[in-house]
């Protein structure tokens, strides 16, 4: 059996699964996502790596050490961290959530290498990236700049410490803005604008690379023998779309969490003609093009939280001339089962109100950071279940603009696996479909990265023939058609939705810049 290790933005998760795909011992370790100044999003990255460590640790002791054929790993992308000539940590992990290098994102991206660099990289300018994000330490960070020995994201440092090699995959390569994907190595023209040289950076190597052997202090931590293989492993985006099955063309995977992403594996790296999306390596021969989107069911979770409290329940009659009888209850918070249940009675389109979803600003396609949300059309005549349908269609809406633009780039998407916690719900699955203009289909379980990971090692060290068994292992349990009446709406929705992207970008702009004299609180 192979351990897949899944280091997430919140959490490593450490699962063994065998050659069946069945799963036998899990382990999971948390650690925090800290924002010391406004925009920054760093994690510690001995948490990291020790998380990681008690996860295999505790699954070993579960299974036995003399079952495991090897680990594999996956990582969230666009992680960046500063290592000294020891490859000792000089920075925090700073992690995708980062927003600091917006200023450098914008300006890159309005140049006229902007879109070039998108097209040779894959992956969009966006402070997300590591690319913006080392221009923000040469600008302000000079003296780490200057003691950086290497720049690396943090599953190479894990593994660093775990088998002794500095390796970065072509998949989190081809998520750094750093790689070209047309030739498997470091972009001489993105290297020039981050101000690093090839030495800088680890090794490129294929994301099947089995490294031989652990180190004395991942021996004591895990239980595992030295001998144990490793293997380099993926990004988490591209991992998803193998734990459920999306691995061959035209089968796309969407997967709505707190956000939510959009993406099809292909057999060659693209991106579209407007740079709407990403294209990062899954292996040798299988890439995933797609978009990812910041507000997924945080949004409802917004709209819950904020906007969406029931009524106050009426106060008793006042007690004597004073009127001071018991006060009334307070507002009670419905769940979200509840909010949609009311969402789901008006119909699609919500009485002609709009909702631009971007409270943690966006990704794809337009891939700004500058942008906010709205609610745009909105009359005395809506209620609350508007505001909340709206929402859902927001989310959808964008997705759709996802799709948009990956059939853009020349893909033919036959199918959508679709999963996440709010696919629960009729109204999130239908209006998605809907949105989508598409029929969805639901896993009968979602595996996740952690499963693609493991069927990754699996095929790395000779155990399966091929990843493409993911499509049999993990077959659709319910589908979703869209419903025509309601899809012509969304049609009809979506240029008007993506038009107001540009409209309101202006304003987006000054309301950032006005932001420090404008405080949430007083």
């Amino acid at each position: 059996m192979v351990i897949g290790v899944d280091m997430g933005t919140t959490a490593t998760k450490a699962v063994a699964y065998d050659v069946s795909g069945a799963q036998l011992a899990s382990a999971s370790h948390g650690y925090p996502l800290h924002a010391p100044h406004p925009g920054h999003a760093v994690q510690d990255p001995e948490l990291i790596l020790a998380a990681a460590y008690a996860g295999v640790r505790e699954v070993v002791a579960s299974i036995g050490a003399e079952r495991v054929a090897g680990l594999s790993f996956s990582s969230a992308m666009h992680s960046l961290l500063a290592l000294d000539e020891d490859l000792a940590p000089l920075t925090p992990v700073v992690t995708w959530a980062d927003t600091r290098a917006s200023a450098q994102a914008e300006r890159v991206r309005a140049s006229a290498e902007g879109l070039a660099l998108h097209r040779r990289t894959g992956t969009p300018v966006h402070p997300m990236s590591p690319l913006p994000k080392l221009i923000w330490f040469r600008e302000q960070e000079p003296e780490i700049r200057t003691k950086a020995a290497i720049w690396a994201g943090i599953k190479d440092w894990v593994l660093l410490r775990m088998c002794g090699a500095l390796v970065t995959d072509h998949s989190l390569g081809s998520s750094s803005g750093l790689m070209d994907i047309h030739a498997l190595a470091w972009d001489e023209e993105a290297m020039r604008l981050a101000g690093v040289r090839p030495e800088q950076l680890p090794e490129l190597v294929p994301t099947t690379t089995v490294l031989e052997g652990l180190t004395e202090e991942a021996v004591a931590a895990t239980g595992l023998p030295a001998g144990t293989r490793v293997v380099v492993g993926a990004g988490d985006g591209p991992l998803a779309n193998l734990g459920v099955g999306a691995v061959r063309p035209g089968v796309a995977a969407c997967s709505i969490g707190t956000s939510g992403a959009l993406r099809v594996t292909v057999d060659h790296p693209a991106v579209d003609p407007l740079g709407g999306v990403f294209c990062y390596a899954l292996t040798e021969d299988r890439w995933v093009i797609g978009g990812a989107i910041n507000n997924g069911g945080v949004t409802l979770d917004w709209v819950r939280s904020q906007i969406a409290r029931g009524p106050a329940v009426p106060a008793p009659a006042a007690e004597g001339p004073a009127g001071d009888g018991p006060a009334p209850e307070a507002a009670e918070l419905p769940s979200a089962a509840e909010l949609l249940d009311e969402a789901a009675t008006v119909p699609a389109g919500s009485g002609g109100l709009l909702m631009l979803p971007y409270l943690l600003s966006e990704r794809a396609p337009h891939w700004g950071s500058t942008t906010r949300g709205a609610y745009v059309g909105l009359t005395r005549g809506h209620r609350r279940e508007h505001l909340v349908r709206a929402a859902v269609e927001g989310v959808a809406l964008q997705l759709s603009l996802v799709l948009q633009s990956m059939r853009s780039a020349g893909l033919e998407i036959d199918e959508i696996r679709a999963t996440g916690g709010v696919m629960q719900h009729p109204l999130w699955r239908e209006t998605l479909a809907d949105a989508l203009g598409a029929p969805i289909g639901f896993p009968a379980q979602h595996e996740g990265s952690g499963f693609g990971a493991a069927l990754l090692g699996m095929q790395a060290l000779g155990l399966i023939a091929s990843i493409d068994v993911a499509a049999e292992m993990i077959p659709v349990a319910t589908r979703q058609r869209p419903r025509p009446a309601d899809a012509a709406v969304y049609a009809s929705l979506r240029p008007v939705f993506d038009q107001l992207y540009d409209a309101l970008l202006p304003a987006n702009d000054r309301l950032l810049r006005l932001a420090p004299s404008l405080p949430l609180d007083r």
